[in-house]
């Protein structure tokens, strides 16, 4: 049977009067969409167009809520309550779910953004809560989570539909969890070297670290950052290496964990 993968990317990350990443560039290569909800990225206007860009190409959808941090676009830490943890996402995937209606869409799955992404890979109570949020709105949607990080312990605990993600252009610390930005070669910007990691690390079914280290992993989806300069060629470059080594390109299932 041959082995399939989703390709999935953040986008909408516009604001106002600026444009940030190539989202239509991107909607031509990835399976599924990660959109900004308004908090660390995003606006009505730039959701609507998103959304409406998705549905056109048949992309799989979905919310990508994060903390309420436009200057650092959602990339510094906050120490939040889990219950107004859990209601910002609840506002967010709620946003989500509205724009995407409108535009003939709908929701499928939920993905953390930047530092709350992060420390719910660290912290299994902080991403139920962000979890169990999500599934109160909706029990059907499907969780995107790191692979191998407390994200994925959290949501087989809770027993809801599952996405296990790793990332072309981030390098992984020995625990899983992605190199902090601020370090010398946490973020890849070479095409080639994306698209070779990806199909090793599929075939390979684990997670490669910077050490070498393999770490076994579900490999669902693969994230295309969107908010860099080479996303695009990187995202084209991994999804050429992908179907040249002979795996498939799928919207994931959601399969429980």
């Amino acid at each position: 049977m041959t082995r399939t993968v989703d390709l999935n990317a953040d986008m909408g990350e516009s604001f106002g009067a600026w444009s940030l990443g190539d989202d239509a560039g991107l909607l031509d290569i990835v399976t599924s969409a990660n959109i900004a909800c308004g908090y660390h990225a995003g606006d009505p206007d730039v959701m609507a167009a998103t959304m409406k860009h998705a549905v056109a190409k048949g992309t799989g959808i979905g919310a990508h809520p994060g903390f309420p941090d436009l200057q650092g676009f959602g990339r510094r830490r906050m120490s939040v309550p889990h219950e107004t943890l859990g209601n910002m996402v609840r506002y967010q995937l709620g946003a989500a779910q509205a724009m995407a209606r409108a535009a003939g869409g709908a929701v499928r799955h939920l993905k953390l953004h930047g530092a709350l992404a992060n420390m719910a890979s660290e912290d299994m109570a902080m991403a139920r809560a962000c979890y169990q949020a999500a599934l109160s709105v909706d029990p059907e949607i499907i969780v995107m989570v790191l692979a191998g990080t407390a994200q994925q312990q959290a949501a087989q605990e809770l027993g809801c539909k599952t996405a296990c993600e790793i990332f072309a252009d981030r390098a992984y610390n020995d625990d899983a969890t992605l190199v902090d930005r601020s370090l010398p070669g946490a973020v890849i910007h070479d095409p080639a070297e994306a698209g070779r990691r990806m199909v090793e690390m599929v075939q390979e079914g684990a997670i490669i670290t910077a050490s070498g280290k393999r770490i076994p992993a579900r490999i669902d989806t693969i994230c295309l950052h969107g908010d860099t300069p080479a996303a695009v060629a990187i995202a084209a470059d991994v999804r050429r290496a992908l179907q040249d080594s002979g795996v498939g390109l799928a919207q994931f299932s959601g399969a429980v964990l």
